[in-house]
């Protein structure tokens, strides 16, 4: 049975206004360090989180089914990220994959947000924005925990679907659908704008920047924000702000050398008997 999502806000909209939360992150493959219990991102090269590209690539797939967007049609897709300076590199690659415009919240008391303070800020940004859909990435690569979508739907008090394998919207009515694996079987979620949505990197493939992607991306407006332009304070966010903190980190230990079995006639006894001393049979 369809699980249905009431008693939230909706809307009935032909326009629909999408915004795409992006994230700067380390490289997955770099080499990452703490400093003072918060993860130095400056010492490794930073990139735009590969999950949230199927975010991006999901909304351009909406926008392209319902009559395309900026000066070619009526919807529109707005990117909002939130980070150090640099992270306008990171909002940049999602505008040359096609998104219309950016808005990065980039303020040195932001150092050290928790999730908290991430919703915090992106719902800020999303409310002045009279956005109607909100699609994120289910993760970043860097935090890994699953839980800025749904908290950013809180704030907002908007419908939540999350972990999104597929995703319909009908700009007509308002109508959102989304269907979802679980252990169980394949849930359908329905609900009416505004909404926040998260996907899975099973929904798409999202689609390289072409060069004139890139240099068109140049030109697209990237406005750069600060907690005062949001009126947002500084005490909310940041480490001083953080509900969570982090009290210790260790680097990974070195990988220890395997064992060696040599067959002489036992290997296959050996194989086993190395099994059952880890439970592994």
């Amino acid at each position: 049975m369809p699980l249905l999502v009431s008693d939230l806000p909706t809307s009935n909209i032909c326009n629909v206004n999408i915004a795409v939360c992006v994230k700067q992150v380390p490289d997955s493959w770099a080499e990452k360090k703490m400093v003072a219990g918060v993860l130095d991102r400056e010492s490794a090269e930073a990139v735009l989180n590969d999950l949230d590209e199927y975010a991006v690539e999901e909304a351009l797939r909406i926008v392209e089914a319902h009559g395309g967007n900026g000066d070619a049609g009526p919807h529109k897709i707005t990117v909002i990220s939130m980070g150090p300076s640099r992270a306008t590199d990171a909002a940049r690659k999602a505008l040359s994959m096609g998104a219309d415009s950016a808005i990065v919240v980039t303020d040195g008391a932001l150092a050290g947000s928790d999730a908290i303070a991430t919703s915090r800020v992106l719902a800020k940004v999303i409310t002045d924005g009279n956005f109607d859909l909100v699609i994120c990435g289910t993760e970043s690569t860097d935090a890994r925990m699953s839980v800025v979508p749904a908290m950013i739907a809180q704030r907002l008090n908007w419908a939540s679907l999350t972990f999104a394998g597929s995703l319909v919207v009908a700009p007509d009515t308002g109508d959102i659908s989304i269907t979802r694996v679980t252990e169980s079987g394949v849930d359908l979620i329905k609900a009416k704008l505004p909404a926040v949505v998260s996907v899975i990197e099973k929904i798409n493939e999202p689609r390289y920047p072409s060069f004139k992607g890139i240099m068109a991306a140049k030109k697209k407006v990237m406005d750069v924000r600060d907690l005062a332009s949001l009126s947002l304070d500084a005490n909310t966010v940041g480490i001083v702000g953080a509900w969570s903190v982090v009290e210790d980190a260790v680097a990974r230990p070195a990988r220890s050398a395997g064992i060696k079995v040599v067959d002489e006639g036992n290997a296959g006894n050996a194989l086993v008997e190395f099994l059952v001393e880890k439970k592994l049979i």
